[in-house]
């Protein structure tokens, strides 16, 4: 859930606003001129900054230097979860409170958010161009309404939906879903499972899906094929062994990896009900939706035996849009100042 920090409501309807959306290596600013109006976006390297707030003053200061009006609200995404005050960034060693960073910068409002929850907020607001079909459904949209599942592997692995809540609104989940139980079904995904198990205990669903299970994966099946290893791979490197040098062990690794979401992402469908449809960001499977839609995903994604038929009306996409956060940043900063002005 969004954690705020805000004054009164004597400006809820002003414009711009602004919407940030911070990485691991990024940290990138936009502004909001009107309603779902979104500017061009500005990038800043973490690495250059001791602090969330010195990236934003720098930010902030160069609209004054340059004339453009100065936002009084700010939503935030972050790549962590946002339980209170404190938020204490998880890929990098930024910390900071709320409250503080607002009242330093001069905001009236601040709210900050999982960059999931983020992202399930923008759902309906993406473009059509911005989604890749990965399979055909019937998505139940009008009426009722029905849940939306996101699913993401990326550094971890995200999960979020979108339900709807009485008054026709539709509330964004935070939660942890991405540690969930991770059932293997194939001989390459046991070989991969149990070498995770060996290593690491428990394997949740995170460990393999995310770009250091695709590490772990390969590794896995490299030892399982007696093939010797100088260094594990790097993510990146077992794609593009996979789909630019045809690696046949990373072509494996690929095959378990996309099995596993396909998967995955079925069960979290049925968990939330998501007659809607299942989205599929993060960071990972824009670059390859061609070997995704290629893929078993599919079919894993139906293969759930009594519940079959109810998931093939369940259309499935991969997220594609460049800054997808971002309209849902607006629309939770926007619900934020519509509750104030309602409570003033």
């Amino acid at each position: 859930m969004a954690d705020t920090a805000s004054t009164s409501a004597t400006a809820t309807a002003s414009f711009p606003r602004l919407l940030g959306d911070v990485g691991g290596t990024n940290v990138r600013f936009a502004l909001e001129s009107a309603p779902m109006q979104i500017g061009p976006v500005t990038a800043l390297k973490v690495a250059d900054f001791p602090s969330l707030e010195a990236a934003l003053r720098q930010f902030l200061d160069g609209l004054t230097a340059t004339g453009q009006p100065v936002p009084r609200h700010a939503a935030i995404g972050l790549a962590n979860p946002v339980t209170g005050d404190q938020v204490k960034l998880t890929n990098h060693n930024w910390s900071f409170s709320i409250e503080g960073m607002r009242r330093a910068l001069g905001l009236q409002t601040l709210v900050a958010l999982n960059d999931f929850t983020a992202l399930a907020l923008a759902l309906p607001h993406l473009p059509a161009d911005g989604l890749a079909r990965v399979r055909a459904g019937t998505a139940v949209l009008n009426p009722p309404l029905a849940p939306l599942a996101l699913v993401g592997p990326g550094t971890g692995l995200g999960v979020s939906g979108l339900v709807p809540a009485p008054g026709g609104q539709m509330v964004a989940l935070a939660g942890e879903g991405g540690h969930m139980e991770l059932m293997p079904a194939t001989d390459d995904e046991w070989v991969a499972w149990r070498a995770a198990h060996r290593q690491l205990g428990r394997v949740s669903a995170e460990r393999l899906l995310s770009g250091a299970g695709l590490s772990q994966i390969h590794a896995a099946l490299a030892a399982e094929t007696g093939t010797l290893l100088l260094a594990p791979l790097q993510p990146e490197q077992v794609t593009d062994g996979a789909f630019q040098r045809n690696d046949p062990l990373c072509q494996r690794t690929m095959t378990v990896f996309f099995g596993l979401l396909g998967s995955v992402a079925a069960d979290i469908a049925l968990v939330l009900g998501a007659r809607g449809g299942v989205y599929l960001g993060g960071g990972i499977l824009p670059r390859f939706v061609p070997a995704l839609q290629a893929s078993s995903f599919a079919e894993r994604f139906v293969a759930k035996g009594r519940m079959r038929g109810w998931l093939e009306d369940v259309p499935v996409h991969v997220v594609t849009a460049r800054h997808p956060a971002l309209p849902g940043l607006a629309r939770a900063l926007a619900g934020r100042l519509d509750r104030e002005a309602g409570n003033a």
